[in-house]
């Protein structure tokens, strides 16, 4: 019964338009007060020791790393490369838009940086070629939610914190999922962008222009190879790796592409200082709530519940995902990973899947939620980007999330696409 309240008083909260951190915060402190015998003093216990963590601090570098090659030269040249590779396609400057959302993810780490940078670029590109605004807005939206599965990635580092999971293994194994993402997206916008009549640009460069191309974004293209490639071969950890991301990033902008303004650098900082505050606020009170729960023995409850329901593998795992995705559509992924992380993990690895590929799973449904309404966290970025309504980008929506969806089955009943790359 106290469970019940406890997440009714939550979802209150939410449809009351209260800010996701004090609605955490808020119902497990009437909970404690009114069902427990638990001191007060655990939620500013919790709330703290919940952020204490050296993991922890990747996250405000990832950001600032995003900001400062979103402003500083390094997110056109990855344009610059997508569209020498795509552009002469059909839908060419959609195939442009998810892959650099792709080089892109490798950088920043987030979703909302992937949208907002790529789609700052391409969005005004794709209408100018003749491209529906709402069906730019939609594609970029939808090719930000790669930002938080291929590595390195803000919510894995969440996800490994809260379940103590190898954050580098959960790094490598998001890689081939995050790419089948990019590919089913592509797919997507080819067959849509045949039906509406988006051609590519026939532009043929000449060798000498296809060599200053490749070799202006040499700096760019290295970014997430010397991110990636020092946490894999042990040279640094996940949190380390994130403060080589802002130093090369901040070289590179200052001295190479020399782009960068003393506006642009402090509009950087600002952003990521507001994106982490907002994003250590949520942690520590979502600490809290989870820490309720364990110590209410919920989530053993919820598992229980669960499992009674049928001993089918299958089913089950399907339950999970069209759980998630219903919860990804209105909490935001860093409390909704901290709070169901330690609930559905008992229920899986029952199941037989993995720590690491429940992380992929987890974080993917939740990423889906970044552009299903009524959060849509990518929509209102895209939106914003695009200075069109959330309305007409909802028919353009329904064919990429169903791409991604498909990618979602194949990660959660093929463990082979995340094991593969831990040897598994």
């Amino acid at each position: 019964m106290d469970s019940i309240i406890l997440f009714l008083m939550f979802f209150l909260l939410i449809f009351m338009a209260v800010p996701i951190g004090y609605a955490i915060g808020i119902s497990t402190f009437l909970a404690m007060v009114f069902f427990s015998n638990i001191p007060l003093a655990m939620i500013a216990q919790n709330a703290v020791t919940g952020v204490d963590s050296f993991p922890l601090m990747a996250i405000p570098f990832f950001i600032l790393a995003g900001g400062l090659m979103s402003v500083g030269g390094v997110a056109k040249r990855i344009v610059d490369v997508s569209n020498l590779l795509f552009g002469r396609f059909t839908g060419g400057l959609g195939a442009v838009t998810t892959m650099a959302s792709m080089f892109f993810a490798a950088i920043s780490g987030s979703a909302m940086a992937t949208v907002s940078s790529i789609g700052g670029f391409m969005i005004p590109g794709m209408e100018e070629k003749g491209y529906d605004k709402a069906y730019s807005a939609a594609l970029a939206a939808a090719a930000g939610t790669i930002g938080v599965i291929i590595p390195p990635s803000i919510p894995f580092v969440l996800y490994g914190v809260v379940v103590g999971a190898s954050i580098s293994d959960l790094f490598k194994a998001g890689f081939l999922p995050g790419i089948l993402m990019g590919i089913a997206l592509m797919i997507a916008n080819y067959f849509r962008s045949k039906k509406f009549g988006y051609k590519g640009e026939p532009v043929r460069y000449s060798t000498k222009e296809f060599l200053m191309i490749i070799l202006d974004a040499i700096p760019a293209l290295l970014t997430p190879a010397i991110i990636l490639g020092g946490i894999y071969l042990g040279i640094f950890t996940p949190t380390e790796a994130a403060v080589v991301a802002c130093v090369y990033a901040s070289l590179v902008s200052v001295f190479y592409y020399r782009e960068i303004t003393w506006t642009g650098m402090y509009n950087a900082l600002k952003e990521s200082m507001i994106t982490n505050g907002l994003t250590i606020f949520m942690v520590g009170f979502s600490t809290v709530f989870a820490s309720y729960l364990a110590m209410a023995q919920i989530p053993t409850k919820i598992a229980a519940g669960i499992l009674s329901i049928t001993d089918n593998k299958i089913l089950l795992l399907l339950i999970i995902n069209l759980f998630l995705l219903v919860v990804g559509s209105f909490i935001d992924n860093i409390p909704a990973t901290i709070i169901l992380a330690p609930i559905l993990l008992p229920i899986v690895t029952q199941l037989g899947m993995s720590v690491t590929t429940f992380g992929i799973v987890l974080t993917m449904n939740l990423a889906i939620g970044f552009v299903t309404p009524p959060y849509g966290i990518n929509l209102f970025v895209a939106c914003s980007v695009a200075k069109v309504k959330m309305e007409p980008m909802v028919k353009h929506l329904i064919w990429f999330i169903l791409a991604l969806l498909i990618v979602l089955a194949i990660t959660t009943y093929v463990p082979w696409l995340t094991m593969f790359p831990l040897g598994g």
